[in-house]
């Protein structure tokens, strides 16, 4: 599983609470767009409407040798789950304060698969205490490398 783009926003602004797999609805110039590295996700989100979910403002750039049949960048994309997970989908986002966003693009079996993922959005002072967590654990990896060192 090669990833091919991540939402570098998204572990940092929400606490994930759960995850799923999707596979995503595609004309051919954006497959090759994606194939190509011409894709963000960071302002992406999705929406359960009418039993099906979709993918919003997510950008796939226009393919350079596409012809007057080229996608819409920001066009809203269908994401394929079985019903179950569209129903359990529907029952987390309707919670107040829940968010559907995509974490990351990525290749499966030469299908392009998008890890979605459900939570609520951090505070500012959640945040800080990631921060702060992080640069703990970095010191102290530091700390015990000097000491195997040293030995």
């Amino acid at each position: 599983m090669a990833d091919i783009v991540t939402n570098s926003k998204a572990r940092r602004d929400y606490h994930v609470v759960e995850t799923f797999e999707a596979g995503l609805v595609l004309r051919g110039t954006e497959v090759k767009a994606i194939r190509a590295g011409h894709v963000q996700i960071n302002d992406a989100f999705a929406r359960v409407e009418k039993d099906e979910v979709w993918l919003h403002n997510a950008h796939i750039d226009e393919y350079s040798h596409g012809n007057r049949e080229n996608h819409v960048p920001k066009a809203p994309r269908k994401l394929l789950l079985n019903r179950a997970e569209i129903r359990k989908l529907h029952e987390l986002a309707v919670v107040k304060g829940n968010s559907l966003f995509p974490l990351s693009f990525y290749w499966k079996n030469d299908k392009v698969k998008v890890a979605l993922g459900v939570g609520k959005g951090k505070a500012q002072y959640d945040k800080r205490e990631d921060i702060k967590r992080r640069d703990a654990d970095r010191e102290m990896k530091r700390e015990t490398a000097l000491r195997m060192k040293g030995r």
